[in-house]
Protein backbone atom coordinates (compact mmCIF):
# COMPACT_ATOMS: atom_id res chain seq x y z
CA UNK A 1 0.00 0.00 0.00
CA UNK A 2 1.38 3.20 -1.01
CA UNK A 3 1.53 6.51 1.52
CA UNK A 4 2.02 9.55 0.56
CA UNK A 5 2.68 12.91 3.16
CA UNK A 6 1.90 16.34 2.01
CA UNK A 7 3.55 19.07 4.43
CA UNK A 8 4.44 22.86 3.92
CA UNK A 9 1.06 24.47 3.50
CA UNK A 10 0.55 27.44 5.72
CA UNK A 11 -0.89 30.99 5.44
CA UNK A 12 1.23 33.10 3.12
CA UNK A 13 0.59 37.03 1.76
CA UNK A 14 -0.26 37.73 -2.10
CA UNK A 15 2.84 37.52 -3.71
CA UNK A 16 4.58 35.33 -0.90
CA UNK A 17 5.98 32.13 -1.90
CA UNK A 18 5.50 28.40 -0.07
CA UNK A 19 7.05 25.00 -0.74
CA UNK A 20 5.01 22.16 -0.44
CA UNK A 21 6.35 18.26 0.27
CA UNK A 22 4.53 14.85 -0.68
CA UNK A 23 6.92 12.09 0.77
CA UNK A 24 6.23 8.73 -0.46
CA UNK A 25 6.14 5.19 0.60
CA UNK A 26 8.05 3.78 -2.67
CA UNK A 27 10.33 4.87 -5.12
CA UNK A 28 8.83 8.34 -6.23
CA UNK A 29 10.85 7.28 -9.57
CA UNK A 30 8.87 3.94 -9.96
CA UNK A 31 5.06 5.76 -10.19
CA UNK A 32 4.10 6.86 -13.80
CA UNK A 33 2.89 9.80 -12.96
CA UNK A 34 2.89 11.53 -9.50
CA UNK A 35 0.77 15.13 -9.90
CA UNK A 36 -0.17 17.68 -7.27
CA UNK A 37 -3.43 18.81 -7.09
CA UNK A 38 -5.91 21.81 -5.52
CA UNK A 39 -9.15 21.77 -4.36
CA UNK A 40 -10.42 25.89 -3.54
CA UNK A 41 -14.13 25.90 -1.50
CA UNK A 42 -17.09 25.34 -3.05
CA UNK A 43 -15.12 23.70 -6.65
CA UNK A 44 -14.14 20.62 -8.32
CA UNK A 45 -10.36 19.29 -8.10
CA UNK A 46 -7.73 20.44 -10.12
CA UNK A 47 -4.74 19.34 -11.70
CA UNK A 48 -1.89 21.74 -10.90
CA UNK A 49 1.34 20.24 -11.83
CA UNK A 50 2.67 16.93 -13.15
CA UNK A 51 5.84 14.71 -12.78
CA UNK A 52 6.51 11.31 -15.21
CA UNK A 53 8.59 8.67 -14.10
CA UNK A 54 10.81 9.65 -16.70
CA UNK A 55 11.00 13.01 -15.42
CA UNK A 56 8.72 14.81 -17.65
CA UNK A 57 6.77 17.96 -16.33
CA UNK A 58 3.22 19.65 -17.67
CA UNK A 59 1.39 22.59 -15.72
CA UNK A 60 -2.04 23.68 -15.59
CA UNK A 61 -2.35 27.63 -17.43
CA UNK A 62 -3.14 29.08 -14.01
CA UNK A 63 0.42 28.51 -12.55
CA UNK A 64 2.85 27.84 -15.38
CA UNK A 65 5.84 30.35 -14.55
CA UNK A 66 4.99 30.40 -10.79
CA UNK A 67 4.57 26.98 -10.22
CA UNK A 68 7.49 24.29 -9.82
CA UNK A 69 7.38 20.41 -9.60
CA UNK A 70 10.72 18.69 -8.59
CA UNK A 71 11.46 15.38 -6.98
CA UNK A 72 14.41 14.48 -4.91
CA UNK A 73 14.56 10.26 -5.53
CA UNK A 74 17.03 9.79 -2.25
CA UNK A 75 14.22 11.11 -0.42
CA UNK A 76 11.38 9.85 -2.09
CA UNK A 77 9.71 12.76 -2.03
CA UNK A 78 8.36 15.46 -4.20
CA UNK A 79 7.94 19.32 -4.09
CA UNK A 80 5.86 22.10 -5.46
CA UNK A 81 7.86 25.27 -5.27
CA UNK A 82 4.86 28.11 -5.38
CA UNK A 83 6.01 31.61 -5.76
CA UNK A 84 4.28 34.81 -6.44
CA UNK A 85 0.89 33.42 -5.02
CA UNK A 86 -2.41 34.80 -5.33
CA UNK A 87 -5.55 34.33 -3.26
CA UNK A 88 -6.80 32.81 -6.03
CA UNK A 89 -4.18 29.64 -5.01
CA UNK A 90 -6.05 29.37 -1.59
CA UNK A 91 -7.36 25.50 -1.59
CA UNK A 92 -6.45 22.02 0.06
CA UNK A 93 -2.96 20.91 -1.76
CA UNK A 94 -3.57 16.99 -2.48
CA UNK A 95 -0.47 14.74 -3.72
CA UNK A 96 -1.06 12.03 -6.26
CA UNK A 97 0.06 8.76 -7.55
CA UNK A 98 -0.59 6.48 -10.44
CA UNK A 99 0.80 2.94 -10.70
CA UNK A 100 -0.09 0.23 -12.05
CA UNK A 101 -3.63 1.29 -12.90
CA UNK A 102 -4.40 2.20 -8.96
CA UNK A 103 -4.07 6.24 -8.01
CA UNK A 104 -3.13 6.98 -4.42
CA UNK A 105 -4.12 10.31 -2.80
CA UNK A 106 -2.38 12.08 0.27
CA UNK A 107 -4.56 13.79 3.07
CA UNK A 108 -4.10 17.53 1.73
CA UNK A 109 -2.11 20.73 3.14
CA UNK A 110 -4.19 23.76 2.78
CA UNK A 111 -2.72 26.96 1.67
CA UNK A 112 -4.36 30.44 2.34
CA UNK A 113 -3.12 33.64 0.43
CA UNK A 114 -4.21 36.24 2.17
CA UNK A 115 -3.30 39.65 3.20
Amino acid sequence: QVQLVESGGGLVQPGGSLRLSCAASGSVSSFNTMAWYRQAPGKGREQVATITGSGSKGYADSVKGRFTISRDNAKNTIYLQMNTLEPEDTAVYFCNAFQYGVVYWGQGTQVTVSS
